[in-house]
């Protein structure tokens, strides 16, 4: 058995074939793995060493509720159809692997890989290996890479939310959680979530084909930003640690692909209705020393303006003193009796979503009592590592431990769901793990806790799931988080994190959550009005919200730096309008209760771009801000101050109708139609079915 070297890499033949699962060994300690799963997935695995770093998964999951507590054991191959395939080894060189839908070739001398897609009767070559160092063996130390040709005229979709275009072509983005306040929607990188798949589309093929690296470490992508004289136009992708552990998936639609994708890391959760309605919230209310008068305010205000709301995103003030948090724990001073203060709320039919936070700062009245059950992620002497939270010094909860687990959700039961709070809030929960001392439990095989940091995510998201689903076995539970990792669909809805007040932001913010659509996460929004900066101005506010009632999650929610409150009567003078965009959401909840339902049904997003549905037209390609809600609906933003009409170019394929004034057109066409503060253009495709849940006009 050779070392690999930089001159000689390693050369690899078929060892054996047993049912879906071939085996490549190499002459040297580098084994590769192949998974035919579905006749669209062809699962690639290169252990450089022969063994797995990480040898289970969190995240994989095809069809189910979830995985294992203790993660999915990477050659379970449960869930899978596993089908019939063709082999062909006759070439000692060469290896060929195909389904009716996708075709892998590959060079086994340097194990160079070619994945090809089916379009009616021919093979479309989608993906193909750099012809230099694909891989990493032993050259980079043990690092995970993956080295793939780049097409100029290829697009990128997916890696969940990002900043900036909707095509990652030709930018970079690392992929490491991080609380990101204030963020630019344009530019800022990384953020606040950790989803390593994307679609490689080809257009002059019009197919594209999908790719998942099954791994939670910190990771980066590259779609062209690097260059190399030595090795020809490439992108790639790298990982600081585990294994590489790639799910390729046939198209050669976008929307098979995302759909497929979406079932690969399991079924999204169940979304009550009640969560579909209006959520208020800020920060500003629970900060305050009244926060009890100020909540009690806020139900006085919803009835005075006639504002429909049913629920209230509950701010981490309630548990403050000072600047700062203590999970868990209830400010008396403000809240002198929480179970009134929860029942009047109940009583006036708005559900309180509470927040909750995974790290006990030091000076927490259970800090102690926890570092001496282990319940933190620890040093190798066994004492708890502290990271910087909130502007001071705390310790994060290890999910990876049973005890700390049992503990949370403990805690979620007694301070929040006896008392009658309906929901959990998971905040904060990015881990932002910078000690590389810090070590995770992992259910009795300790490792690295910056290896998967993700994973605390999931799991926090997990306890608190099964701790509502106890406490109330005959409802659905439902929780928020803003952190997430690919398979969050499982436990959560989510949002675009601490946005920025500007008209910039609401741009932006678009394709980033159609972007996370597009990879698996369909139940999301964003803090309307921005929750950072300066109060938005009239015009802003109304647009912002003329945006949001389209999306899952419709909160307004906001920190400003003026220390003004973003709330549906900030402009009072303005209400009239902000009554009638309540009355569309109210009007819309029907229609986006069942897109949640084909979500978690059939896989299907809920908002995409104008491509998932009308692939053949070159514009819908570009077009980052019209998008459809459904199949049935085109929503048409207005993003620039000052407008009174849209422009809208109508998708070819179909005929629409102007949702206010009932005009028809045909498909194909651009239109001018007016865009009144309080009525947001959109349209309905003609001939849909599933408009039928959308009433007429309020």
């Amino acid at each position: 058995m050779r070392n690999a070297t930089l001159a000689e890499p390693p050369i690899f033949r078929l060892e054996s074939e047993v049912g879906a699962h071939l085996t490549l060994a190499s002459d040297t300690t580098a084994v590769a793995h192949i998974f035919v799963l579905e006749t669209d997935i062809i699962r690639l695995v290169v252990l450089p060493q022969g063994q797995f770093r990480h040898p289970r998964s969190w995240t994989v999951a095809p069809g189910q509720e979830d995985t294992p507590l203790e993660g999915r054991d990477r050659f379970d191959l449960s869930g899978f159809r596993c089908p019939p395939f063709a082999l062909d080894a006759s070439d000692p060189l060469r290896l060929k692997v195909e389904t009716d839908r996708l075709r892998l070739e590959i060079a086994l001398e340097n194990l160079s890989c070619r994945w090809s897609v089916r379009r009616d009767d021919a093979w479309i070559a989608m993906a193909e290996d750099r012809p230099t160092q694909a891989y990493n063996f032993g050259w980079w130390g043990e690092a995970v890479r993956h080295y793939l040709r780049r097409e100029p005229s290829e697009q990128y979709f997916g890696l969940g939310e990002r900043s900036g275009a909707l095509n990652r072509a030709g930018r970079r983005f690392r992929l490491s959680n991080l609380d990101a306040m204030g963020y630019d929607a344009k530019t800022s990188d990384p953020l606040y979530k950790h989803i390593p798949f994307y679609i490689t589309r080809r257009p002059h093929h019009q197919a594209a084909i999908g790719l998942f690296y099954d791994t939670l470490s910190d990771c980066s992508f590259d779609f062209g930003c690097e260059h190399s004289n030595y090795h020809g136009p490439y992108r790639k992708f790298d990982a600081d640690h585990g294994d590489l552990d790639l799910y390729m998936i046939a198209g050669p639609e976008v929307g098979e692909i995302v759909r497929r994708f979406t079932w690969l890391t399991g079924r999204p959760m169940a979304t009550p209705l009640w969560a579909l309605g209006f959520s208020g919230s800020t920060m500003s209310y629970t900060d305050a020393p009244d926060a009890d008068a100020q909540m009690a305010g806020f139900l006085d205000k919803i009835t005075q303006w006639q504002i429909p709301c049913q629920s209230f995103h509950l701010s981490s003030g309630y548990t403050s003193i000072g600047a700062k948090r203590y999970v868990f724990t209830w400010n008396r001073d403000k809240f002198p009796d929480p179970e009134a203060f929860i029942a009047r709320f109940n009583q006036a039919g708005v559900k309180l979503i509470a927040n909750i936070k995974p790290a006990l700062l030091t000076d927490h009245p259970q800090y102690q009592a926890a570092a001496k059950q282990g319940l933190f992620l620890h040093d190798a002497e066994g004492a708890p590592v502290l990271e910087q939270f909130w502007d001071f010094p705390g310790s994060y909860l290890d999910f990876t431990n049973p005890a700390a687990i049992a503990w949370w959700q403990e805690h979620v039961q007694t301070a929040l769901l006896d008392l009658g709070i309906a929901a959990t809030w998971n905040d904060n929960n990015e881990y932002e793990v910078e000690n590389p001392k810090a070590l995770a439990h992992g259910f009795g095989q300790p490792f690295p806790a910056a290896e998967m940091k993700p994973l605390q995510t999931l799991l926090m998201l997990r306890a608190s799931k099964v701790a509502q689903s106890a406490h109330a076995p005959d409802r659905p539970p439902f929780l928020v988080s803003r952190a997430g990792a690919a398979g969050m669909q499982r436990y959560a809805q989510t949002w675009s994190g601490d946005n920025f007040t500007s008209w910039d932001t609401l741009k932006w913010n678009i394709p980033m959550g159609l972007g996370l659509a597009l990879s698996g996460v369909s139940n999301s929004g964003h803090d309307i009005g921005g929750f950072a900066g300066p109060r938005p101005e009239p015009e802003l506010f109304l647009r912002w919200i003329g945006f949001g009632v389209f999306l899952p999650r419709f909160s307004i929610h906001s920190w400003n730096s003026d220390r003004t409150v973003n709330e549906p009567w900030m402009y009072e003078d303005r209400m009239a309008e902000v009554q009638a965009l309540m009355r569309l959401r109210q009007t819309l909840i029907p229609y986006l209760a069942h897109l949640l339902d084909r979500y978690r049904q059939e896989f299907e997003p809920v908002t995409r771009p104008l491509f998932y549905d009308f692939p053949n037209e070159a514009a819908n390609w570009v077009e980052e801000t019209d998008f459809m809600l459904g199949s049935a609906v085109l929503v048409a933003p207005v993003i620039e101050p000052g407008q009174d009409q849209r422009r809208v170019r109508l998708p070819l394929g179909a005929d629409w109708t102007d949702y206010w004034r009932g005009e028809r057109f045909v498909g194909g066409q651009v239109v001018t139609v007016p865009a009144p503060l309080d009525r947001p253009p959109f349209f309905l495709r003609l001939g849909d079915p599933s408009a039928d849940y959308l009433s007429k006009a309020p």
